[in-house]
């Protein structure tokens, strides 16, 4: 007998939401992560070049991380 494991996201046009407490205990600190990175990336230079491929590299390995996760927790084992 296996037991299926509750889920936390719902796929939705090729994004994850969060359909759980679990889900959402994970959400917000990866949408608090995004804006402290703008933050802290402009606190610490206002070159909009070093700016955007700052923030683009944090956003990217933030959204993989999350994505991993979520699309581990979205299906049904």
């Amino acid at each position: 007998m296996s037991k299926k494991k509750p889920l936390w996201f719902k796929r939705i046009r090729g994004s994850y939401l969060p359909i759980s407490w679990q889900g959402w205990l994970l959400y917000i600190p990866f949408v608090s992560y995004l804006v402290l990175s703008v933050v802290v990336t402009l606190h610490r230079s206002r070159a909009i070049g070093y700016v955007l491929f700052s923030v683009f590299v944090e956003w990217v390995a933030g959204a993989v991380v999350l994505s991993w996760i979520a699309s581990l927790r979205s299906r049904q084992n």
